[in-house]
């Protein structure tokens, strides 16, 4: 069926997880959408709906991960779906699979680099030939930075005559943490990379997810750094690995607009001076076990409300020239990351897909959407994009 003959606009698959619950609660007051709430529970189904506060007639679709049919025929029933089902390499294929052979446009909030190179080479020019756009990291990882790098580089054209060829992500503020499902995506990754090692390429290298294209040599942003032209220490910064590749993946996919030689790192602002030095020292160290010890939320769990009310964060993108020029531009969210802001950044991206058409294949939100994303996310997610220099 034509996507524009469809039952729905979206179908949110997931919607009795804590994040899938959340995008519900978003959608649920959005005038004249024709959108369902999707999970393996009827009876969870229709306690989510009414915990929100959504519709009674609000449609409920059981669709399970294990019943391949149940996921064709949601998939056939809507514009986009948009999972929050993960560990997608866990549960994932079987969904992305289903949404290139119906033609729909898939969203979801991966950070799962190999998986995610696994299903490029195996579904984008099915994607590519059926019209579905198969659309990764749609959360904190990685929009912020992905859309960051795009309306960076569009201001430093447009004050430079030309992209910058460095261009540095820095996060200067942020309060609120990621979700439980980062931690479980990073733990099945590594189990994955110990079954089969020969995909470890795809986790190391920022190009991980550019099929057949290797641009320059890349810094690196694991070692503290002491940044002359910001002032302040920088360490490491745990959504790196993930954040990178998708923003050469828009580079890639777009025609390489910022040229093939650009070169790109995410770190973290501490502060001048020693206590900046020790900061960014501890955070390095820290991220060599990441989520050790079993802290933090478990999948399906998260933050209070005012916790995610509570949270922020800010990021600077920076773009310099061999000359010394430089143009500057941040990206700033008003909830906590790995939550309340990822939460209306992925509903928002289902709804960019559901409006505006576009060509298939396994893309990202830059791609994808690109500024209409942008000005979706300034309307309506609490999202500031801003020149500053």
């Amino acid at each position: 069926m034509p996507k524009e003959a469809r039952e729905f606009d979206v179908i949110v698959y997931g919607a009795t997880g804590y994040t899938g619950r959340l995008v519900a609660e978003y959608l649920k007051d959005k005038s004249g959408l024709k959108w369902a709430m999707a999970g393996r529970s009827l009876t969870k189904l229709q306690e989510v709906r009414d915990l929100i506060g959504a519709a009674q007639d609000t449609p409920l679709v059981v669709a399970d991960a294990d019943d391949p049919a149940s996921l064709e025929a949601m998939a056939k029933r809507t514009k986009v779906v948009l999972t929050t089902v993960g560990p997608y390499q866990l549960y994932g294929e079987p969904l992305v699979k289903a949404c290139v052979e119906a033609g729909t446009d898939y969203t979801d909030l991966c950070g799962e680099p190999v998986w995610m190179r696994q299903m490029i080479d195996k579904y984008h020019d099915a994607a590519k030939a059926s019209g579905a756009r198969i659309t990764f990291s749609a959360g904190f990882d990685s929009i912020p930075f992905d859309l960051g790098v795009l309306m960076l580089q569009k201001h430093a054209t447009e004050k430079f005559g030309a992209p910058a060829p460095r261009v540095k992500g820095r996060v200067r503020a942020m309060q609120g943490g990621f979700s439980g499902g980062t931690a479980a995506s990073l733990k099945e990754t590594l189990k994955t990379l110990a079954k089969h090692p020969t995909l470890t390429p795809y986790m190391l290298s920022p190009f991980g997810l550019t099929p057949g294209f290797e641009g320059p040599s890349q810094p690196t942003g694991m070692i503290p750094e002491y940044d002359d032209s910001l002032g302040s220490w920088a360490a490491p910064f745990i959504m790196a690995a993930i954040n990178t590749k998708n923003v050469h993946r828009t580079n890639f996919l777009l025609g390489h607009p910022w040229g093939t030689d650009v070169r790109y790192d995410e770190m973290v602002l501490t502060s001048p001076g020693e206590m900046g030095k020790q900061a960014a020292e501890a955070l390095a160290t820290a991220l060599k076990a990441p989520f050790g010890g079993g802290g933090g939320p478990q999948p399906g769990e998260g933050p209070t409300k005012e916790e995610r009310e509570n949270g922020f964060y800010d990021v600077l993108f920076v773009g310099e020239y061999p000359d010394g020029k430089r143009a500057l531009y941040s990206v700033k969210g008003d909830k906590d990351p790995g939550y309340g802001s990822t939460s209306k950044m992925i509903a928002e991206t289902a709804l960019g897909l559901a409006e505006n058409d576009g060509e298939g294949g396994v893309t990202t939100p830059g791609a994808a959407l690109g500024e209409k994303l942008v000005a979706r996310l300034q309307a309506h997610a609490g999202l500031t994009f801003t020149v500053e220099g």
